[in-house]
């Protein structure tokens, strides 16, 4: 008999650490949020920044890691060579749809550009019906303010529905937002399966 699958919790932050010992702190308390459940972490595979903290929180308090990082990016990110499972893509197309075909819920981190990119573009998949999973905005020390923000302001200008906003559950604290997601994370039945291949 197969063992069942692990909770797996795909997480998007910056491969710097930032400004703040507030968002390293806060990456790691999230790591060893989802490590202490005995749940596994999905990321981008970097050593450095808040990618390294998380991953190596989340293995310390005895959680599984998978990294998925591009070619072109295993110098500047650095690959971790410490985890469960590392898997070097040719695209970062192919690293972003691996990512997420493996999640059960996604949450952002303190981060930047791309950061954001995979924030948004897992948000549009969701409201295409791509898949059902939820997704965090973990708001740091008030990091997200502005971004929020913006996004209520996409709201009023006709731009953003209300109900595609609260697709998005944002929490200051970390294991208030896992917990979070995962008391709305569906459960999966084979005819309601996410559909990330044909993105």
């Amino acid at each position: 008999m197969p063992l069942p699958k692990p909770v797996s919790i795909c997480v998007y932050c910056g491969s710097r650490h930032g400004n703040k010992p507030a968002y390293t702190a806060a990456a790691r308390e999230l790591g060893a949020a989802i490590g202490s459940r005995g749940w596994q972490l999905v990321y981008g595979g970097g050593k450095v920044g808040l990618m390294g903290e998380v991953a190596d929180a989340t293995m310390a308090a005895g959680g599984r890691v998978v990294g998925v990082i591009p070619e072109s990016l295993k110098l500047r990110e650095v690959e971790h060579r410490g985890l469960d499972e590392l898997h070097v893509v040719p695209t970062m197309h192919l690293r972003k749809q691996m990512m997420a075909e493996r999640a059960d819920a996604f949450i952002a981190l303190p981060g930047g550009i791309g950061t954001l990119e995979e924030l948004y573009e897992v948000w549009t998949w969701r409201q295409l019906g791509y898949h059902r999973n939820p997704i965090g905005l973990l708001n740091t020390d008030g990091y997200y303010d502005d971004l929020l923000r913006f996004m209520r302001h996409s709201v009023a200008e006709g731009f953003l529905s209300a109900e595609q906003m609260a697709a998005v559950q944002v929490d200051t604290d970390p294991q208030a937002l896992l917990l979070s997601l995962m008391s709305q994370a569906a459960p999966q039945s084979p005819g309601a399966a996410s559909d990330l291949s044909r993105v």
